[in-house]
């Protein structure tokens, strides 16, 4: 499966400048084997060493601060010499040794010509915390789960050439409209675990896809339990279970109050934070203006949560497969397609998505680019009523106003409608 971030990473590599770097993500998001695809790949070899599977590994760390008597060490652990430049450096678990992350800094200063990454699960966690780890000494990668162009690549490469190939403003032949609704509707169920789309290219058979979705939620909340630091565990556990009941709230906002009776922002403001750094939850703020730039009109107090994978969501929520395969409307149809849309949004633009909510109304999404503020509405099915939108573009007239549905790729007056499939081509549709 070919994963997007390879062209990062080569742009890493190829940066006279770069520094050691950090990947971050949520457990299985496909981090180890990102790395060492990359050392396979792109070096003429790849040392790995993994701090959870080799405690006497953090010896090396805990007594040399010296990266020339580590790469020595080092070599002698792999049984290969480790040249600079030509061999990658992969360290996994790295949150496992908190010496050896603070040792890139000395890669950045004394080695660096030695090509250095590592990565860990919870690492967003740590490294929210700037006293663990060197700042502005390391390159950060953010990855996430496998976007939809990813495995439309992965289940049916023909299909996402023409996808490839899709300009703005082109006209979508509806045989090929909806082969991409059916991989679209596919993906909703499958979602982008790099784990059941595998299974899902290799059987097509969602049970499977299922069972590994209830394992890795279990996965995730046994992290919950083990993780020991200041952060109440038992308060990220209610905050992680009360997301779809969160969202299927008509205005979706969150309320402390709906994860326990009477909660307020101070019992559960730290398990939210670190579910967020975690990688585990995207948050969106509300702001009180759609202006630039956006993030200074944030409402610090009121703000979605969505998962960060859309087939978890869809496996937490226990909506019957057939429910989405059979374009019937159901309960939480709404709350499902934006967790998608936001998923596919991430990392397109600078500023992350915003919403926009007053006692009038709410518009789904509010996108910056460059200077320009964008208004998005997210569609499930072929439903037009967005009253605050259709207000909004009447009375400012912005440049783009986008509206994701099922319906095809065209312009409806001053809206351009794109079909949910093209969300992760927004940014070279505009």
């Amino acid at each position: 499966m070919k994963r997007n971030a390879i062209s990062d990473l080569v742009q890493w590599k190829n940066n006279p400048e770069h520094k050691p770097l950090v990947i971050r993500g949520a457990r299985q998001v496909g981090k180890t084997w990102l790395m060492k695809e990359f050392g396979k790949n792109f070096y003429k070899n790849f040392v790995y060493f993994n701090f959870d599977e080799e405690d006497d590994l953090k010896s090396v760390f805990e007594t040399n601060k010296n990266p020339q008597r580590i790469i020595e060490l080092l070599s002698l652990i792999a049984g290969e010499k480790i040249f600079p430049e030509e061999t990658l450096i992969v360290f996994d678990e790295i949150q496992e040794c908190p010496q050896a992350l603070n040792t890139l800094k000395y890669f950045k200063e004394k080695a660096h010509e030695y090509h250095v990454m590592a990565a860990g699960s919870l690492l967003g966690t740590l490294l929210a915390q700037p006293k663990s780890y060197p700042v502005g000494m390391v390159n950060l990668l953010d990855l996430y789960p496998v976007c939809f162009d990813e495995f439309l690549e992965a289940v049916d490469p023909g299909l996402f050439a023409y996808y490839e190939s899709i300009q703005k403003d082109q006209q979508i032949e509806e045989i090929f409209h909806n082969r991409l609704m059916e991989n679209y509707n596919n993906y909703l169920i499958i979602g982008g675990m790099p784990e059941c789309v595998v299974s899902w290219v290799n059987y097509k058979d969602p049970s499977k896809v299922s069972q590994i979705q209830r394992e890795l939620i279990e996965i995730y909340e046994n992290d919950f339990s083990k993780h020991n630091g200041k952060v109440n565990s038992g308060r990220i556990l209610m905050v992680f279970r009360s997301i779809v009941s969160q969202l299927a709230k008509a205005n979706e906002k969150f309320i402390y109050g709906a994860v326990r009776q009477g909660g307020r922002a101070r019992d559960f403001e730290e398990a939210i934070e670190w579910l967020v750094s975690a990688g585990m939850l995207n948050r969106v703020y509300n702001v009180s203006r759609m202006e630039h730039p956006l993030s200074a009109f944030d409402k610090l107090d009121q703000f979605k949560l969505f998962l960060f994978d859309t087939g978890l969501l869809k496996h937490m929520a226990g909506i019957d497969n057939s429910a989405i395969l059979l374009k019937s409307d159901y309960q939480f149809k709404g709350p499902l397609t934006e967790n998608y849309v936001l998923q596919q949004l991430r990392g397109q633009f600078e500023v992350a998505p915003h919403y926009f909510s007053d006692k009038h109304g709410e518009i789904d999404f509010v996108l910056q680019n460059g200077t320009e503020i964008i208004p998005v509405e997210v569609k499930g099915g072929e439903d037009k009523s967005a009253p605050t939108f259709k207000r909004y573009i009447a009375e400012k007239h912005p440049k783009h106003a986008i509206r994701f549905s099922k319906r095809g790729y065209r312009r409806d007056g001053e809206i351009t409608n794109i079909p949910l499939y093209l969300a992760g081509k927004l940014k070279e549709l505009l």
